[in-house]
């Protein structure tokens, strides 16, 4: 999906890079339909680095149980995205606090 990049507007754009780093790590245990824990740790390490605090295993197995609402053992496409708007939205509202 990523060569359509070029030829949408910014906001598409975004979307369509949340799909691809999704479907990056997703397939990488075979079911791309879904993160596993491990593919979520590599996924938070590559793409967020030090933003987040899920470097160690500890963190990144509350972080998997947070996130895994069904509670099934997976991470879906939807759960990924709830957790990406929160997280903006909590970037965003810090943003704001900083330029008070």
């Amino acid at each position: 999906m990523s060569g359509l990049c070029q030829e949408v507007p910014q906001l598409a754009k975004a979307m369509i890079l949340l799909i691809d780093v999704f479907d990056k790590y997703a397939k990488k245990d075979g079911d791309a339909d879904s993160l596993s824990k491990g593919e979520l740790s590599d996924l938070l390490k590559a793409e967020l680095g030090e933003f987040t605090s899920a470097s160690d295993k500890e963190n990144v197995d509350e972080f998997f149980n947070q996130l895994d609402a069904d509670k099934n053992g997976t991470i879906s496409f939807p759960e990924f995205m709830v957790f990406t708007a929160t997280l903006t939205m909590l970037i965003q509202g810090l943003a704001m606090k900083k330029m008070k």
